[in-house]
C-alpha cells in the first residue's frame, strides 16, 4: 500500500510530483523502485512514523470520497431501504427481530425515518466535502445503529461500507475537491499523510486477499458451492468452447479463485496494474449483473484507481475543456504543505529560502497515532476473519456471524423441509406453526444464535392464543453445497430454555456429515438417468431420528430408496412397517398420507426420494396440446371449429380483457404464460434508450416514495400527524407506480396452477 506515494518529491514551491525524474529512478534501490521505500525507512519507530505521514497527493482519496458519498447516498434508498422503511419497521406488528444485541430495539416509525434521513444528509456531506468530519460522524452512528439492529440483513458488502465510512472520519479525504476546501483555504488542495491510502488500499487487499484464501475449501475448488450460475446468460460466450460442467469449474470457480488471490497484488504493481484494471472491472460489472448486491459492485469499481499513482485525477482531468473545470475536479495547482504530514530536510542542492518551500518537520503526536491507528486497524483486520474460535456460539456449519469474514460466496444452501412444533407447557397439547410467522427474515433457520432470538420471541407472543409457557421445537433440513439434506439443529430440543452463549460451542447443533461429500458425485449420475418430468430429493438422517414426511396428491410414483445405512418406513394411517437395507427400495409411498422414515443403523442413514409431479406433468400436456392448437389456427390448418370456450386461443395475446372472460382455468394460466412470456421477450428485446429509460422510470419512482414517505414522516415529528383520511390519502400518492408498470415475471409465474411445486 506504500508504493505509490513514497516516490513523491516536494518540490520548491510546495507542490509534489509523484513520477521521479529518470535519474532518480535508475539512481533508486531495487526496493525504492518496487516497493517505494528503502530498507532504512523501516529501521526505527520513528522513521516508520516519517513514512507513513510522508506528503501525498489528496486528488486521488478527495476522488473516492467523492464517489464513495454518492454511491452511500443511493444506497440509502435502496439497499439500507429506506423507499420501503414503512414494510421494514411496522409500528405495533408483533414482529420478532434479529439485533446484535438484544438490548437494541428500532425507533417509532416516524424516528427511524429521521434516522435515514440524518444517514442520507451525511452520506451527501461526506459526496461534497461539506463539514466533512460532521458529515461522515452522521452517516457511521446512524448506519452502524441500522446494521446492529437487524443481522438477518447482514452481509460482507454493507460491513465493509460501515468499515471505508469509519476510515473516512479519521482521513483528511476533504482536501481535494470539497466544499470545505473552498471555506478554509489552508485545507484546499493540502497534502495529506500517506496512511490514509495505506489504509483503504490495505483494507480493499484484505477483501480480494481473504476472500481468495477462503475460496481455497474444498467446496469450492471442486465447483460445488455456485453451481447453478454457470447457467446464466452471462456465461454464454464460454459455453461456446466448453460444456457447462467445465465452464462452473474453470470459469466461475477457478476464475474467481484466481481473481480473489491475485487482484490485490497485480493493483499495487506499476506493471501489472493495467491488466488487474481491466479483469476486476469485468469482474464486478458481471457481479452486477449476477447478483442482488446493491452498490457494491460499482463500491470496489471505485476503490480500484485509490491503487494507482494518487495525482492520476490532476492528469487525467486537464485534458478536459476548460469550461467544464468548474465541475471537474481541478488539474492545478499543485498540492501545499500541511500539519497533517511531516516534511523531509531540503534536499541537497535546493534553495532552501524559496517561497513556497515547506520546512523540515519532525513526527509529533498526531502523526505517531496516524501510524499507530494504522498498524492496529490493518492488525485488526486480518485477525477479526479468523477470530471465529472466540465467538464459538455464532459458528454453525460455517464459522461466525456472515459479513466480516470475506467468505463471500463460498456456502450455497437450500431448505427441503422447515417444522415448528410447540407444546403448551400447562395442558401439553401440540400444535405447529407456519414457518417464519412473527417475522419477516428466513435466515433465522440457518444461524443458532437467530433461532434462539426467534424462539425466544414466539414464546413471548403465543400466549396471547392461548398457549401457556410454550416449548418451541425446530425440525430444519438444509443442503449445503450440494450435500444430503439433513437436519442443521436437534429437533429434540425446546430452544425456548436451551442454553446458547456466544462464547461457547452451541450444544443443539448437529454436526455436518461432510464425510458423506463424496456422494456428491453419484448424485450426479442418478440425476442423469432421470428424465425431465422425474424429481430426486437425497436425505441423511442421525441414527435415533426420523422424518415424518408428507406426500403430496400431486406427486405420482414416489418411491424411497435407501443408499447406505438401515431404515424402517411406517405409513402412518396404515400402521405398516418396512424394514429397509442399501439398495432397498419402496415403490409408490401412498399419496395424500403421513409416513416416518426411522434410522435404525448405528451411523447415519442415506436415502433418496424420487417422484413426479403428475399435476405439473398433466398441465404440460395440456399447454402443449393448447400451444399446437393456437399454432395450427394461426398458420391456418386446423380444420375443425374451436369450441366456444376456446375461442380466447384466437385472441387471446391481444385482447386484454380475454383472460377474466376464460372459465376453464388451464386455458386461463395458459393465456397468462403466453402473455408474460411475450412481455419478458419484449423486455429482452428493448433497445438501449428503451431500456435506460425503464431504469430511470423504476428508480425514479422508487427514490420519489422514499422522499415523500420522509417527508410525511418529518411533518409528523413537527407538527404531529395529520387526520387518517389525510394520511391515507399522502400515502397513497406516495405509492404511485410508475404508467403502465406490471407485476414481476417471477411473482406472476408463482401464481401460476403448478408452479409452486415445479
Amino acid at each position: 500500500s506504500l508504493r505509490y506515494e513514497l516516490n513523491t518529491v516536494v518540490s520548491p514551491q510546495g507542490g509534489s510530483s509523484v513520477q521521479p525524474s529518470k535519474r532518480q529512478r535508475k539512481a533508486a534501490s531495487w526496493m525504492k523502485r518496487i516497493f517505494g521505500f528503502e530498507k532504512e525507512d523501516l529501521s526505527s519507530w520513528e522513521r516508520l512514523v516519517c513514512l507513513l505521514n510522508r506528503p501525498t497527493d489528496p486528488a486521488s482519496l478527495g476522488v473516492f470520497r467523492f464517489l464513495f458519498g454518492l454511491l452511500m447516498a443511493l444506497d440509502v434508498t435502496q439497499e439500507r431501504g429506506l423507499s420501503h422503511l414503512d414494510y421494514k419497521y411496522l409500528d405495533g406488528a408483533p414482529l420478532c427481530r434479529f439485533p446484535l444485541f438484544n438490548f437494541l430495539e428500532p425507533l417509532p416509525m416516524d424516528w427511524m425515518y429521521f434516522v435515514y434521513l440524518v444517514m442520507f444528509l451525511g452520506a451527501i456531506g461526506i459526496m461534497l466535502g461539506f463539514f466533512y468530519r460532521f458529515s461522515c460522524l452522521m452517516f457511521i452512528s446512524t448506519y452502524w445503529y441500522v446494521f446492529f439492529l437487524d443481522k438477518t440483513a447482514w452481509n460482507n458488502h454493507s460491513y465493509l461500507y460501515g468499515l471505508i465510512g469509519f476510515q473516512l472520519t479519521l482521513m483528511d479525504a476533504n482536501r481535494y475537491w470539497s466544499i470545505d476546501g473552498l471555506r478554509n483555504p489552508k485545507k484546499r488542495n493540502a497534502h495529506v499523510p500517506l496512511w490514509n491510502y495505506t489504509v483503504v488500499r490495505a483494507q480493499i487487499f484484505i477483501v480480494y486477499f481473504i476472500a481468495g484464501v477462503k475460496k481455497l475449501d474444498a467446496d469450492w475448488v471442486e465447483g460445488y458451492s455456485m453451481q447453478y450460475l454457470a447457467h446464466h446468460w452471462l456465461f454464454d460466450p464460454f459455453k461456446l468452447i466448453l460444456p457447462v460442467e467445465l465452464v462452473s469449474l474453470l470459469v466461475v470457480h477457478g476464475g474467481g479463485l484466481v481473481l480473489d488471490l491475485t487482484a490485490g497484488y497485480l493493483l499495487f504493481f506499476d506493471a501489472t496494474r493495467p491488466v488487474a484494471m481491466v479483469f476486476v472491472s469485468y469482474f464486478h460489472c458481471m457481479n452486477s449483473q449476477l447478483f442482488s448486491i446493491g452498490m457494491f459492485a460499482y463500491t470496489m469499481l471505485a476503490t480500484s484507481p485509490l491503487f494507482c499513482y494518487p495525482d492520476w485525477p490532476r492528469r487525467f482531468f486537464r485534458h478536459f475543456p476548460a469550461c467544464l473545470g468548474v465541475f471537474l475536479p481541478p488539474a492545478a495547482p499543485l498540492p501545499q504543505p500541511s500539519t497533517s504530514c511531516v516534511y523531509p530536510p531540503t534536499p541537497p542542492g535546493d534553495p532552501k529560502d524559496s517561497p513556497g518551500t515547506p520546512k523540515p518537520t519532525k513526527p509529533g503526536r498526531r502523526h505517531t497515532l496516524g501510524a499507530l491507528f494504522t498498524f492496529l486497524y490493518v492488525a485488526e483486520q486480518l485477525f477479526l476473519p479468523y477470530s471465529h474460535f472466540i465467538t464459538q456460539g455464532y459458528n454453525n456449519w460455517t464459522n461466525g456471524l456472515y459479513g466480516y469474514s470475506w467468505d463471500m460466496m463460498v456456502h450455497s444452501r437450500s431448505h427441503q423441509h422447515v417444522k415448528i412444533t410447540y407444546r403448551d407447557g400447562k395442558t401439553g397439547d401440540i400444535g405447529y406453526l407456519n414457518p417464519g410467522v412473527f417475522t419477516q427474515s428466513r435466515r433465522w433457520k440457518d444461524h443458532g444464535d437467530m433461532l434462539k432470538q426467534y424462539a425466544t420471541c414466539l414464546s413471548r407472543h403465543l400466549p396471547r392464543y392461548n398457549i401457556t409457557d410454550p416449548e418451541i421445537y425446530f425440525d430444519i433440513w438444509v443442503s449445503i453445497n450440494e450435500r444430503f439434506q439433513q437436519r442443521i439443529f436437534d429437533p429434540r430440543v425446546d430452544i425456548v430454555k436451551a442454553e446458547w452463549s456466544p462464547f461457547r460451542p452451541n450444544p443443539w447443533l448437529m454436526p455436518l456429515l461432510v464425510d458423506l461429500s463424496p456422494w456428491r458425485v453419484k448424485f450426479s449420475e442418478i440425476e442423469g438417468t432421470l428424465d425431465n418430468q422425474t424429481e430426486v430429493v437425497f436425505i441423511a438422517d442421525f441414527p435415533g431420528l426420523h422424518l415424518e414426511n408428507y406426500v403430496s396428491g400431486d406427486l405420482g410414483n414416489t418411491s424411497v430408496q435407501v443408499l447406505q445405512g438401515q431404515v424402517n418406513v411406517e405409513i402412518v394411517e396404515e400402521k405398516v412397517n418396512y424394514t429397509l437395507h442399501p439398495g432397498d427400495k419402496m415403490k409408490q409411498l401412498p399419496g395424500g398420507a403421513y409416513h416416518k422414515v426411522y434410522t435404525v443403523s448405528e451411523g447415519p442413514s442415506c436415502y433418496m426420494y424420487i417422484y413426479v409431479n403428475t399435476t405439473e406433468a398433466a398441465l404440460q400436456r395440456n399447454f402443449t396440446h393448447l400451444l399446437e392448437l393456437q399454432e395450427k389456427i394461426r398458420n391456418g390448418t386446423e380444420t375443425e371449429p374451436l369450441p366456444p370456450e376456446l375461442q380466447p386461443l384466437i385472441t387471446g395475446l391481444e385482447d386484454d380483457d380475454s383472460e377474466g372472460n376464460v372459465s376453464d382455468p388451464v386455458l386461463r394460466v395458459f393465456l397468462r404464460r403466453q402473455r408474460r412470456m411475450k412481455e419478458r421477450k419484449e423486455r429482452r428485446e428493448a433497445s438501449l434508450p428503451q431500456r435506460i429509460e425503464r431504469f430511470v422510470v423504476k428508480k425514479y419512482y422508487m427514490l420519489r416514495r422514499g422522499f415523500l414517505m420522509t417527508a410525511i414522516a418529518m411533518r409528523n415529528l413537527a407538527v404531529g400527524p395529520p387526520p387518517l383520511e389525510q394520511l391515507t390519502q399522502e400515502v397513497a400518492y406516495a405509492n404511485m407506480k410508475e404508467p403502465d408498470s406490471k407485476a414481476s415475471l417471477d411473482d406472476s409465474l408463482q401464481a401460476e396452477v403448478g408452479h409452486g411445486e415445479l
